[in-house]
């Protein structure tokens, strides 16, 4: 913020610090931010972890309503939805919404010259960039742990007031194992039923949303290109960042395709496209990408160096007639090439456009 304006009136308060510690409570928040008001320059508020001082609302209702200040809040991702700030705040937000390093913003941070490389350790380390100081792999993982045990999981239950814990903690896995598959709630209620328990997939779906709504998964509907219409069967869901999968369960049995086309998909939401399945015919094209009157079709693999692979993987885009651009993403190594009007990318390279 300085940097834009070198005059500007900070005023900061992070909950995560002691010093914030005398002002959990709106009308101290409000008066202490009052206090710091300066006549002349820009004022600007921000606020970290804001959701910890009770009746917040208030005191951002009141500061806004002065029109002294531009005003910046953050907080843990189950406390502080969008939703809730278009309730709270009607007319008058906008949100923002961050996601974990992108691989540009990975090569920027530790200033790598080899993408292809790079690319390797970013599948693994994932853009988690509070991880990024642990060198030691076992370090890392603790931290990922960490992070979704207290600002996913703990932040979920104790704002739905969840009280069947344990089938949350088996949920969560589950998604993460199937991540890129296309799969219903009602047979993830089916697969998770045990002999001493029957879960309701009314419920499955209710934590499906509260993780989704937590930012921890994205949930992906599926698209009849034929028919132009959207379908409400067989969603897939992509997780935040990888690395928390290999955190909870371990990196044996990788299927480095599914891991391409989460990373594909966040990126792709990153860059402010809307996100689908395609269902053409038979065939399923991973993405349909929208972004206002752009649209990309897209598929991801691994290695398609295979002939057979080859032809699996451009068989969906060959059919679709319109004029939309067609994109096969894999790890090629290669610059990009064309192939009866698909384009053919490298996908550390695509990453780094």
């Amino acid at each position: 913020m300085k940097e834009k304006d070198s005059t500007a009136n900070i005023i900061a308060v992070d909950y995560n610090s002691p010093d914030a510690e005398t002002l959990n409570d709106y009308h101290l928040l409000y008066n202490y931010i009052e206090s710091g008001y300066r006549e002349g320059p820009a004022n600007i508020i921000a606020i970290d972890e804001v959701q910890m001082c009770p009746g917040f609302e208030k005191a951002i209702n009141w500061l806004h309503n002065s029109e002294k200040y531009d005003i910046y809040i953050t907080g843990s991702n189950a406390f502080l939805l969008s939703s809730n700030l278009a309730t709270l705040f009607t007319g008058r937000t906008m949100s923002i919404e961050v996601f974990p390093f992108s691989f540009l913003e990975y090569l920027a941070y530790f200033g790598s010259n080899d993408s292809n490389e790079a690319f390797r350790e970013y599948v693994l380390i994932g853009g988690m960039s509070g991880s990024y100081p642990y060198k030691d792999p076992k370090d890392r993982t603790a931290y990922y742990k960490e992070v979704l045990n207290t600002l996913i999981v703990r932040d979920i239950c104790n704002k739905y007031k969840i009280r069947n814990r344990s089938l949350l903690n088996k949920l969560i896995p589950f998604l993460m194992d199937n991540i890129a598959n296309p799969i219903s709630v009602r047979s993830i209620a089916d697969t998770l039923t045990s002999s001493q328990e029957k879960v309701n997939h009314k419920t499955i779906s209710a934590y499906i949303e509260y993780l989704c709504n937590a930012f921890a998964f994205y949930k992906v509907s599926r698209f009849d290109i034929q028919g132009k219409k959207y379908l409400s069967t067989q969603e897939k869901y992509y997780l935040c960042d990888p690395a928390f999968k290999y955190a909870l369960i371990g990196t044996k049995n990788m299927n480095y395709g599914r891991i391409y086309e989460n990373i594909v998909a966040i990126e792709l939401l990153r860059r402010g496209y809307e996100i689908y399945v395609g269902k053409l015919y038979r065939k399923e094209i991973d993405f349909v990408a929208i972004r206002q009157s752009e649209k990309i079709y897209i598929q991801v693999s691994d290695d398609i160096s295979n002939e057979e692979t080859f032809t699996r993987e451009v068989t969906p885009l060959l059919p679709i007639k319109d004029a939309y651009p067609k994109m096969l993403i894999a790890r090629t190594g290669h610059d990009e090439t064309l192939y009866e009007g698909i384009i053919i990318k490298d996908i550390s390279r695509w990453l780094s456009e």
